[in-house]
């Protein structure tokens, strides 16, 4: 199986020659090296680049050992320069390399060489890309096949795959198995024996047991607002466990920083600014939030809100989550005030969108709930109903789009409809 990955590979392009390290992350087995070494590989060969100047190196590779130390890897990659003409040098699995920013920032100085780094997300973390290049690093995160890519290469119809989609998600090896139970298998090895383990020997987590409890208990919950606090007391009232809220937190952190999860933030809206918690979290692949929970919790809704911020995030989006406050009357009369939910917040550049995932409105009482939040919002921002539907995009008499699923999914420009 042979995806094209375009999105990430037009992102390549467009930094090439930047004068930074361009810094590919995300969650291991997500694509990361097959996108640098065979589809950007192939694309600078086929537009005339000499293969002599594709300086490309596995450092996983038992015959690159000798160069795992920061100035061996200096030397070697300094005696592949043929001439004055740009080279590309290709270094996978960089944090292997001690001190191996001491490399990079010399790579800067030559006026020849463009460079492309990926790095296991238990040792090369977004946060470490802040310190280590102090803005000199151009990073792309790679996301797990979206579902346009997965569908471009599944046998079968949109439902067929969409269903298959939900319960697997887009890891792209185990897109490749042919059967149930390799895809079951592959996913929880892959959680417990690689992203799991690699948080537990990176941190030198004495409870690993703690980890993984909160990593399912997040598994259990997407889609819904949570913060450290509600869920030190999941802990203590379910597991009778006393981890501490602090400990949770940096729980938390670990598993965003692996790129596992990714917090929404809750915006409000009327009042224009965040609000600390609580927040939502979302996988970054729900075939591996499915696997987590022996694939037993198969909430259609919440996967599918989210796979749309997946979606979203992919796209380029920053994406919150929207709180608006309105004012009603109890059964006395007495003025209350209500907050109602906006599932999205999206924003990119100037533009802004609000986005309620709905799975489905096949009733009166059920468009007015999905409507009553973007009713309440009273800036002339875009506001769209992703519905689990198969009708062509339409406006209502709010003016609300309203737009299937699939449309959305499949085409990048639907939400401009």
């Amino acid at each position: 199986m042979r995806i094209e990955r375009k999105r990430y590979t037009d992102r390549l392009l467009s930094s090439m020659h930047n004068g930074m390290v361009k810094v590919i992350t995300g969650a291991r087995r997500s694509g990361k090296s097959f996108l640098l070494f065979n589809l950007f590989r192939s694309i600078l060969e086929n537009s005339g680049v000499d293969s002599s100047h594709i300086i490309a190196i596995a450092l996983d590779d038992l015959d690159n050992v000798e160069l795992l130390n920061n100035i061996a890897l200096h030397k070697y990659i300094k005696s592949q320069l043929k001439d004055d003409r740009m080279h590309y040098v290709f270094l996978d699995e960089i944090q292997l390399v001690p001190a191996f920013e001491t490399v990079l920032n010399s790579l800067l100085h030559l006026p020849n060489v463009d460079c492309y780094v990926t790095g296991s997300n238990s040792r090369f973390l977004s946060s470490d890309i802040i310190t280590e290049f102090r803005g000199r690093g151009d990073e792309i995160r790679v996301y797990p096949f979206s579902f346009s890519e997965f569908m471009s290469s599944f046998n079968g119809t949109y439902h067929e795959a969409w269903k298959e989609y939900c319960l697997y998600g887009g890891m792209p090896q185990c897109a490749s198995m042919p059967t149930s139970r390799q895809k079951e298998e592959y996913l929880k090895k892959l959680f417990e024996f690689t992203y799991l383990t690699d948080i537990v020997n990176r941190h030198n987590l004495r409870h690993p047991d703690d980890l993984s409890d909160l990593t399912k208990t997040i598994a259990s919950t997407i889609g819904n607002l949570t913060n450290p606090t509600n869920l030190q007391n999941t802990f203590k009232s379910v597991k009778k466990s006393d981890i501490s809220r602090n400990t949770i937190v940096s729980y938390l952190n670990y598993l965003e920083d692996s790129f596992l999860i990714d917090e929404a933030l809750r915006f409000d809206i009327k009042g224009k600014q965040y609000i600390n918690t609580p927040l939502k979290y979302y996988f970054v692949d729900v075939g591996l939030r499915n696997a987590l929970l022996n694939f037993r919790q198969q909430n259609e809704g919440s996967i599918m809100e989210n796979i749309i911020f997946n979606e979203l995030k992919t796209r380029g989006y920053s994406v919150d989550v929207g709180q608006v406050q309105v004012a009603e009357k109890n059964r006395n009369g007495n003025a209350v005030r209500k907050y109602l939910e906006v599932d999205f917040v999206v924003n990119q550049g100037t533009k802004r969108y609000y986005i309620q995932s709905s799975a489905s409105m096949d009733s009166d009482e059920k468009r007015q709930q999905e409507m009553a939040s973007l009713q309440n919002i009273d800036d002339s921002f875009k506001k769209i109903i992703i519905t689990h539907s198969e009708q062509k995009p339409w406006y209502n008499q709010q003016g609300f789009l309203i737009l299937a699923l699939q449309d959305f999914l499949l085409d990048e420009n639907s939400i401009e409809f």
